[in-house]
C-alpha cells in the first residue's frame, strides 16, 4: 500500500509537467485546423454541390430544348430554345453557360462572342468526350463575370477584385454516344467565404469546447471530483445542442429564403406545387404533407401536391376539415378530446396539423401535415411555427400566380362573348402554323360575319345586338373541340381555327356551324328577335397561305365571296378551281340534304 501511494505521488508531478505542453500542442493543432481545414472542406462541399446542380440543370436544359439531346447532335438551336436559354442566367446562380457539339464547337452561349469557338483542350477530348463530368475552379477578375447582378454584388473579394469561379462540363449522351456538352459558370465567391467563415466559427467553437473539456477532464482527474466532471459535461452538451439549434435555424432560414425566391418566379400553379413538394421535404423532414387549393368554383378543394410519403385526395370539401370550418390552425392529437378531419385516414391516430392557407384575407387552400412514423409528439409540435411560416409563403405565391393568370386571361378574352380576342388568335395561329409546317399537317381557318348586323343594331338597339353576339359566341364555343380556337375579331366578325382539318372537312364544319347559328332563337324582352344568319369563308394551310396574315386574308376574301353571292352561306378560297371541286360538291350535297331551317323571324 505505501508503495502504491508513493508511485501516485511521484506520477502527479510528471502528470502536471506534461499537462500544459499537451494542452499547448492540442491548442496549436486546433488553431492550425481552424486556419487550414475549412477551405479544402468547403471546396469539396461546393464541388459536390456544383456537380449535383449541373446534373439537374443538364436534365432541365435537355427537356426544355425542342429537339432534346438531338439539338447537340445537330449543333443548332431553335428560336424557342434561344428564348428559354437566354432566361436561364436570370433564374439561377449560373451567370454564363455554353452548348458544345461533339467536336467541341460552341453553337450557343450566353456570351455571344463565344459562339463558333472550339474547345481544343485535352480534357475535353480525354475526359468530357468519354461521358465524365469535368470540374475546375479558379480565381478570375471581377469584370469577367457576366451579368450586372453578379458583377455588382457585394462579393467577399480581395483588393485585386478576384472572384472564385467554378466551371463544370456536363457531357450529353444520346443512346450511349457522346453528342455534346454543356459548360456552366458559377460564382462561388460569396458561398465560399460564407461557408469558410461558418466552418471557422464551428471549428473555433469545437476547439473551445474541446479545450474546455480537456481542461475540465484534467481538473477532474487531478481532483477526482466526479460531480465537477458531470457539470462540465452537461455544459458542453448544452453548448452542442445550442450550436446544433443555431445551425438548424440558419438552415431553415436559408431554405425559406430559397423557397420564397423560387415560388415568386413560378409561372404556373403546377410548377409552383412541384417546387413546394421538393422544398417541404427538406424544410420539414419529419412530416408527411399535402396541399389543397380551392377550385375556381370554390365548391371543392383540389389536391395539388404531397411529399415525404404523404398522399392527397383528388377533391375534398371545406366541411371535411376542422381547420377550414373553424377558420384557424387545427392540431389533431394535442388535446384530451379531439376529432380527426374527414380528409384524413380514419384509422391513423398520428398527430397532424391543418393550416388554412390565407392570402389577402381570403382562404385559398389548405396545408395538411402529419407526423411521420417514429417522430415524437414533442418534435412534431416544435415544427408548428416553421410550418406556419411555410404556409404563409405558399399562400402569397398561390395568390400571385392566380392573380397573374386572371390578368393574362382577361388580356386575351373578349369581355362581351368570353371568346378569345384578336391578339390571342394571332399568337395561336402563328404557333399552329409552325406546328403544321413542321409536322406536315393541314390547318383550316374560318372567317365568320353576322349578316346585316348594322341594320339589326339600328332596328333593335345595341342591347339586342350584344345578345346576338353572345348567342353566336356561345355556339362557336360549344362547337370547339380540343385545340380548336374560337375568337371574336371585333364587331360582328369572328374566326375559328381548326387544326388537322382539310379544306373539305373544314367546309363541312363551317356548314354545320352556319346551320346551327341559323337555328338559334334569341329572346329579347317579350318577343323573339329575327333569325340570325352568318356568312363564312374557309381557307386552308398551306394551299391558301403559309403566313398568319396571308391565311387570314384568304379566309376574309372567301367570306366576301359568300356575302357577294347572297349571304347565309359558306364559300371556299378558289372555289372555281377544279382541284377544289370535290370540296364544293360535298358542301353543296351536305346543305341540300340538311332539313330546311324554320324561319324564326319575328
Amino acid at each position: 500500500m505505501p508503495v502504491t501511494t508513493d508511485r501516485r505521488r511521484r506520477s502527479r508531478p510528471l502528470f502536471n509537467k506534461l499537462l500544459m505542453p499537451f494542452l499547448g500542442l492540442v491548442t496549436v493543432a486546433m488553431c492550425l485546423s481552424v486556419i487550414y481545414l475549412p477551405s479544402p472542406i468547403v471546396e469539396r462541399m461546393l464541388r459536390d454541390d456544383v456537380h449535383r446542380e449541373a446534373r439537374e440543370w443538364r436534365v432541365r436544359v435537355i427537356e426544355a430544348l425542342d429537339q432534346g439531346s438531338e439539338t447537340f447532335a445537330r449543333g443548332a438551336t431553335t428560336a424557342d430554345d434561344e428564348r428559354w436559354l437566354s432566361q436561364l442566367t436570370t433564374l439561377s446562380a449560373i451567370y454564363r453557360f455554353k452548348l458544345f457539339d461533339a467536336d467541341g464547337r460552341v453553337f450557343w452561349s450566353s456570351r455571344p462572342s463565344d459562339i463558333a469557338t472550339v474547345n481544343d483542350k485535352p480534357y475535353f477530348e480525354n475526359v468530357v468526350a468519354t461521358g465524365v463530368f469535368y470540374y475546375k475552379s479558379d480565381l478570375k477578375p471581377m469584370e469577367e463575370v457576366d451579368g450586372h447582378l453578379h458583377a455588382l454584388s457585394n462579393h467577399h473579394h480581395g483588393e485585386d477584385n478576384l472572384l472564385l469561379v467554378a466551371e463544370i462540363y456536363a457531357p450529353i449522351l444520346q443512346n450511349g454516344r457522346f453528342v455534346g456538352a454543356i459548360e456552366f459558370y458559377t460564382d462561388l465567391t460569396d458561398l465560399h467565404a460564407i461557408f469558410v467563415d461558418r466552418l471557422k466559427k464551428i471549428f473555433i467553437a469545437l476547439s473551445v469546447v474541446s479545450l474546455i473539456m480537456l481542461g475540465a477532464t484534467s481538473l477532474v482527474i487531478r481532483s477526482s471530483g466526479r460531480a465537477q466532471l458531470r457539470v462540465i459535461h452537461n455544459r458542453a452538451e448544452n453548448e452542442r445542442k445550442m450550436m446544433e439549434e443555431q445551425m438548424r435555424l440558419a438552415r431553415n432560414v436559408r431554405l425559406l429564403g430559397e423557397l420564397n425566391e423560387w415560388l415568386q418566379s413560378s409561372r404556373s400553379l403546377g410548377e409552383l406545387f412541384e417546387m413546394v413538394g421538393r422544398f417541404m421535404s427538406h424544410i420539414l423532414p419529419g412530416s408527411e404533407g399535402s396541399v389543397y387549393v380551392y377550385s375556381n368554383s370554390r365548391d371543392v378543394l383540389v389536391g395539388s401536391a404531397s411529399w415525404n410519403g404523404g398522399h392527397h385526395c383528388d377533391h375534398i370539401r371545406a366541411e371535411d376539415c376542422w381547420g377550414l370550418r373553424r377558420g384557424r390552425t387545427y392540431a389533431f392529437g394535442s388535446a384530451e378530446v379531439d376529432f380527426p378531419c374527414g380528409h384524413s385516414e380514419t384509422q391513423d391516430d398520428r398527430p397532424s396539423f391543418c393550416f388554412p392557407v390565407l392570402a389577402h384575407g381570403e382562404t385559398v387552400g389548405l396545408l395538411h401535415l402529419k407526423a411521420k412514423d417514429g417522430v415524437t409528439l414533442e418534435d412534431f409540435r416544435a415544427s408548428q411555427k416553421l410550418a406556419q411560416m411555410c404556409a404563409e409563403q405558399i399562400s402569397l405565391a398561390i395568390a400571385n400566380v392566380q392573380m397573374r393568370d386572371q390578368l393574362h386571361d382577361r388580356s386575351i378574352r373578349d369581355p362581351l362573348t368570353g371568346l378569345y380576342n384578336r391578339r390571342h388568335l394571332t399568337e395561336t395561329l402563328r404557333r399552329q402554323l409552325d406546328r403544321a409546317h413542321r409536322e406536315d399537317r393541314p390547318l383550316s381557318i374560318l372567317s365568320i360575319d353576322v349578316d346585316h348586323f348594322k341594320r339589326f343594331n339600328d332596328t333593335h338597339g345595341h342591347d339586342a345586338g350584344d345578345m346576338v353576339l353572345r348567342a353566336v359566341g356561345s355556339v362557336l364555343e360549344q362547337l370547339c373541340d380540343g385545340d380548336e380556337t374560337a375568337c371574336r375579331m371585333g364587331g360582328e366578325e369572328f374566326m375559328l381555327l381548326l387544326p388537322d382539318l382539310s379544306l373539305q372537312a373544314a367546309a363541312l364544319r363551317a356548314e354545320a356551324l352556319r346551320s346551327a347559328i341559323e337555328r338559334i332563337t334569341v329572346r329579347y324582352g317579350e318577343k323573339n328577335l329575327p333569325r340570325i344568319t352568318v356568312s363564312i369563308g374557309v381557307a386552308v394551310h398551306p394551299e391558301d397561305g403559309t403566313m398568319p396574315q396571308q391565311l387570314m386574308k384568304a379566309a376574309d376574301d372567301a367570306l366576301y365571296d359568300a356575302k357577294g353571292r347572297g349571304r347565309n352561306q359558306v364559300a371556299l378560297v378558289g372555289e372555281d378551281d377544279p382541284a377544289l371541286a370535290q370540296g364544293a360538291t360535298l358542301l353543296a350535297a351536305h346543305r341540300e340534304g340538311a332539313p330546311a331551317p324554320e324561319d324564326d323571324a319575328a
